[in-house]
């Protein structure tokens, strides 16, 4: 078989392949991330490279114009290499990590919901499940020759009261040395049971007073990003943190096609392979970051959903998908770290959030408990948003939860120009009523390359209250401005023309983009009237709301109450939480009682299937209009759009 190079820019980077390997899969290889939403099929369009120098087979489809053929674009995923190449990668096609860590910026219609540290002290709620005791041992003489495990475990119960101790083998291993380093002087590592039957385990020993240096990592293992956490178990403070994304993408944006990938032969292997890669890059930047040894880490909390979860342990996920839909477990016992391919010490333990159901996980359960939902009177809708939307219903008595799948449009996923929150993606958006000329603004202050999820909502909210989208979606293409136009039968309005975007085509928005938008926010307002309607509630028993994701963080919360994403209610009871699959896994390693709860709150978290529930259809297919089909659920949106395009049309 013959190999070749291929070099890829303007990352400067190359490897060398068998002829016929796929560009992507170089690509994979080379450490070089370019958007794929679809797993490599072709189908999504999003791959699309520059083949500058050398040969290669395929890669065409009519996701290419002519123009991008001539000029030699291919689309990574269907291109075979033939000879050694150079490729460029366009920004469009790139996946920019960076902006995953730029201080969010909320909109100021909805309230920002944050764990006071301070309030969980004094309500005894800092806990953490691990502590470090300090000891003095004396050394061991004729009448005192006890073993060095037997004289920790005396000394423990006779200076800290500690009783039901179990000793791990890491500790045995090393215990001997770590005795006489300091002359007896030792700290241990004790981490507490989470069932009250259950024996507190010394899981590691260190020469000298290390008390001060305890930590923890808090990890939300997600689709499309991996966040981590190192916190400070004496203070509970986050010492670092970093976002990234999960690498899996290149093998498909959502979990059904990951599933998929992972029934291919080394498919399972291969899809944690990268999902460890992306953790212990992760781990490896904050521990930097923070300036800590990782011997002095005593626990990881990883929280994610079903399927990522099941990835990330290496259970096979082929059942999540098929009928009666089965994943191979929901409840984890602790294991080492260094067990699921973690690279931390052999005595840092991990402990995995349980799952519901196939599709609501353990990132659902640890925003549960992180919001401290779990323990309120008030009746609540949580929701996390993201490409499986996820909600909950419920207080402190009960709660009901479902899954819905709103597809990739929140991601920038499914759009001619959709792109991920990066920079030079438009997030915000206005029109002048009189010239209907665009204001944009983007991500970074970059030319504008697309469209992310965020933008494409207030889009289409704007251009609905103007009368420029009507209510089914489409364009009113009477008004007269050369932004609005037809190109190859689609409809469309010109965001930036090419002279003033950051890509060589013009950016645009298209019905077929509305279209995607309307059925997943009708997949996602149709998943919580169906959850409601089902417990025997309206939307007058809810007593507030909280949104949840890292996307949630930068929806304009009137623009998505327009477009019908959201219920119409007081701004007022809502609440934004941020990323609350990482906000459950750091109050996890501050509060040992959280931990505990976790169980008992499992318990009462009934599972609806969307799919077999008779009343989902109906209210999903009454949620394909903008709002809705019934106007009267939206007074105030109706009230609003006839203000508005009254203005228009004068």
């Amino acid at each position: 078989m013959n190999m070749y190079t291929v070099k890829f820019f303007p990352h400067n980077r190359e490897i060398s392949v068998e002829e016929g390997t796929t560009v992507i899969r170089a690509a994979m290889g080379a450490g070089v991330h370019i958007n794929a939403s679809c797993g490599g099929n072709g189908v999504c369009g999003k791959c699309r490279v520059k083949i500058e120098q050398g040969e290669v087979e395929g890669g065409i489809n009519e996701n290419l114009t002519q123009e991008d053929v001539d000029e030699g674009y291919r689309l990574a995923c269907l291109s075979l290499v033939k000879s050694d190449i150079q490729v460029r990668v366009p920004i469009e096609s790139e996946i920019d990590a960076s902006v995953l860590n730029m201080p969010a910026s909320p909109r100021r219609t909805a309230k920002i919901q944050q764990v006071d540290l301070e309030d969980f002290k004094e309500k005894g709620m800092f806990i953490p499940p691990v502590e470090e005791k300090y000891l003095e041992l004396p050394p061991p003489g004729k009448e005192d020759n006890f073993s060095d495990v037997t004289r920790l475990i005396n000394f423990l119960k006779l200076k800290h009261n500690e009783h039901q101790m179990e000793v791990h083998l890491s500790v045995l291993r090393k215990i001997t040395d770590v005795m006489r380093k300091q002359d007896f002087k030792v700290t241990a590592t004790l981490a507490r049971p989470v069932r009250e039957t259950g024996k507190t385990g010394i899981i590691n020993v260190q020469p000298g007073d290390t008390t001060t240096r305890n930590y923890a990592v808090a990890l939300d293992v997600g689709t499309t990003t991996v966040y981590a956490q190192i916190l400070d178990l004496n203070s509970g403070e986050v010492l670092s943190e970093y976002g990234d994304f999960n690498s899996q993408i290149s093998y498909g944006e959502d979990i059904i096609t990951r599933i998929v990938y992972a029934e291919k032969g080394d498919g399972l292997e291969e899809l944690n392979n990268m999902v460890l890669k992306t953790i212990n890059n992760l781990l490896s930047k904050i521990r930097d970051m923070a300036g800590i040894d990782f011997d002095d880490l005593s626990t990881v909390t990883i929280a994610g959903n079903t399927t990522m979860t099941q990835l990330l342990l290496k259970l096979n996920p082929r059942y999540i998908r098929r009928p009666p839909y089965v994943p191979s477990c929901t409840f984890f016992p602790p294991f080492k770290a260094q067990d699921l391919g973690i690279d931390v010490g052999r005595h840092v333990m991990a402990y995995v959030y349980p799952s519901i159901s196939s599709f609501v996980g353990g990132d659902v359960v640890a925003g549960v408990m992180g919001s401290l939902m779990y323990s309120a009177q008030e009746i609540t809708l949580y929701l996390d948003i993201g490409t499986n939307a996820e909600v909950v219903i419920g207080n402190k008595d009960w709660m009901a939860c479902a899954a819905c799948s709103a597809g990739p449009a929140f991601e920038g996923g499914g759009m001619k120009f959709g792109v991920k929150a990066e920079k030079g993606a438009i997030e915000d958006f206005s029109i002048d009523p009189g010239t209907l000329e665009p204001m944009i603004l983007t991500i970074g202050g970059a030319k504008p390359i697309g469209i992310c999820g965020s933008g494409l909502i207030t889009m289409v909210a704007v251009m609905f209250e103007m009368g420029i989208v009507n209510h089914q979606g489409k364009f009113n293409m009477q008004f007269n401005t050369p932004r609005l136009r037809e190109n190859d039968g689609i409809c469309e309005y010109v965001l930036a023309w090419k002279e003033e975007a950051g890509i060589d085509r013009d950016v645009t928005l298209q019905e077929p983009d509305i279209d995607n938008l309307m059925r997943a926010k009708g997949a996602i307002y149709s998943g919580c009237m169906t959850l409601m309607n089902e417990i025997g509630l309206s939307l007058d028993d809810l007593e507030r709301i909280i949104i949840a994701g890292g996307f949630g963080s930068y929806i304009d919360l009137e623009k998505a109450i327009t477009i019908g994403l959201l219920p119409e209610m007081d701004p007022e009871k809502i609440t934004y939480v941020g990323n609350g699959s990482l906000m459950g896994a750091k109050m996890s390693s501050l509060n040992n009682h959280l931990r505990k709860d976790v169980t008992e709150v499992t318990k009462k978290m009934t599972n609806f299937e969307l799919s077999e529930t008779t009343s989902y259809m109906d209210n999903y297919v009454a949620s394909l209009f903008l709002p809705h089909t019934d106007v009267d659920k939206f007074p105030r949106v109706s009230q609003r759009v006839q203000e508005m395009r009254a203005v228009v049309l004068e």
